[in-house]
């Protein structure tokens, strides 16, 4: 079956998988969606029999179809190896009657490495494929996870330069530490002063900047992205909502229904929507919980219909999803909307220029198998003590949110379906407000923190993390958060 690509705003053409892995985001601003989603072609029984880079392979070569079969397993042999610190690669852990699928096993400790780790080999591949010969500059913004995924998986990649903007005074101290410090000659992090969604915005406008694309594309680049919005990094993340299906199936933890439900803490709301997908492929899932936490745009949106950004913005313990405008949720509205692309670029025009819209009572009728439910900052620490005072189990702040909301979920509606919970970082990426959450000391400098945290858990400092020690600091560049301020930055960056 061959598999194309559209914008979630304008019926342009169709495009393949490989162009729209190089592209990104359309000209027109939209986010790419495949012409319909493929239907798994192998057997649960038979996937749960395969490694994770098997059922990888299964799952991305059906929405991936214009890469050969060698390119992709080449792809997958790239990113999924002796990078992680377990040969599962997502290990699946049961505690406090749900089952927590370890997402942080990759280089940079957090799940963003599931998509980014194989990005750079596909977008590579990609370029091959089509003979291209300009320069690809990665541009994307982070709220702490996918910036340093980012540079990871790019660092001294031929033909490539990464620009990661970040809100300077909104993510961890590892976080930015990481960031900071990152080597490679093509790589450059920018602090703005801002918040996430002020480095999203600016960077997509940079994206749709005609008269910068012209002037890239004369001195031999052009841009590309690694946020979500790119449809390279949401088809990796399906696989490891089919592989943890098939492991519980296998084990016999789903029972006679075999339906199964998965709660995420959610920001840029890429993560579910993959599980979305994972449905749509044949996946029996019942419930996809959408965790929020005192930014609860998207619970609000599921509970009213309505979505606005119009509201306060709160800086939490769980930074990654300290967000506002939530970009991979136009995927859904343009498939809820009857995959039509001008029922879409209404209301993605309305929160452009009045930050809310409304969406249909058809349109709301199609969402029952979401629900939504957040944490305040007490609730989010309360899941982190009572989790490791029962079980031992150290868990960070955003999973802490799907805990607490996926416990309040079961308690409300009586639901026994066996949950599957996303974790989505390791602890040790937000040590101090573990530390705080477990009433230890937390006045210690973020290494000796981790030190401190590692004998609570009973696991070992990451090398993510104990590599940082005496790194130098290599980006110190912070600029305003206007898009002109930001664009001036790329600029300078790359000789313009």
């Amino acid at each position: 079956m061959d598999i194309r690509y559209r914008s979630t705003r304008s019926d342009a053409a169709p495009i393949t998988a490989s162009e729209a892995i190089l592209k990104g985001l359309s000209d027109d601003g939209g986010l790419y969606v495949p012409t319909q989603i493929p239907k798994l072609d192998k057997s649960f029984a038979e996937l749960g029999r395969e490694s994770y880079q098997e059922v990888a392979y299964d799952v991305m070569k059906l929405f991936l179809s214009d890469f050969t079969q060698e390119e992709l397993r080449a792809c997958i042999r790239a990113a999924y190896g002796s990078n992680f610190d377990t040969a599962q690669i997502v290990p699946i852990r049961k505690a406090g009657g749900a089952y927590y699928l370890e997402l942080f096993h990759g280089p940079t400790i957090a799940f963003k490495d599931m998509a980014l780790q194989i990005l750079p080999h596909l977008m590579i591949t990609a370029a091959r494929k089509k003979h291209e010969q300009k320069e690809i500059v990665i541009l994307t913004a982070t709220s702490g996870d996918t910036g340093k995924a980012a540079l990871a998986g790019f660092a001294d990649v031929p033909g490539t330069k990464i620009v990661v903007f970040y809100p300077k005074d909104g993510v961890s101290s590892i976080q930015e530490r990481q960031m900071v410090t990152q080597k490679g000659a093509n790589t450059c992090v920018i602090g703005i002063r801002g918040n996430f969604d002020d480095a999203q915005t600016g960077v997509k406008q940079i994206f749709t900047d005609p008269a910068l694309k012209a002037r890239m594309a004369q001195a031999g680049y052009q841009f590309s992205s690694a946020n979500s919005i790119n449809i390279g990094r949401l088809v990796p993340q399906i696989v490891y909502y089919v592989y943890a299906y098939t492991r519980l199936l296998q084990t016999g933890a789903l029972g006679d229904a075999g339906e199964i439900n998965f709660a995420v803490p959610t920001g840029n709301f890429g993560n579910i929507l993959a599980a979305y997908y994972a449905g749509k492929m044949g996946v029996p899932v019942h419930r996809l919980i959408c965790a929020s936490n005192t930014n609860k745009v998207l619970y609000d949106f599921f509970r009213t219909g309505e979505y606005n950004r119009n509201r306060e913005f709160h800086v939490t313990s769980s930074p990654s999803m300290d967000i506002l405008v939530s970009s991979n949720l136009e995927r859904l509205i343009y498939h809820i909307g009857g995959d039509s692309a001008a029922k879409n670029d209404v209301f993605m025009k309305d929160l452009r220029e009045k930050g809310d819209y409304v969406i249909t009572d058809a349109m709301r009728a199609q969402l029952t198998q979401f629900c939504g439910g957040y944490a305040d900052e007490e609730e989010t620490a309360d899941a982190i003590r009572t989790l490791y005072s029962n079980e031992g189990y150290v868990i960070d702040p955003h999973t802490a949110v799907a805990a607490h909301v996926y416990g309040a979920y079961a308690k409300s509606t009586g639901d026994k379906t066996p949950t599957v919970i996303a974790s989505t970082a390791s602890p040790f990426k937000f040590e101090s407000s573990v530390m705080k959450a477990l009433g230890r000391e937390t006045d210690l400098p973020d290494l000796e923190l981790a030190d401190r945290l590692s004998e609570i858990a009973g696991v070992p400092v990451p090398k993510a993390v104990s590599g940082l020690r005496g790194a130098e600091i290599r980006h110190k560049t912070v600029c305003g958060r206007s898009k002109e301020d930001m664009q001036a930055e790329v600029e300078k960056f790359l000789g313009l």
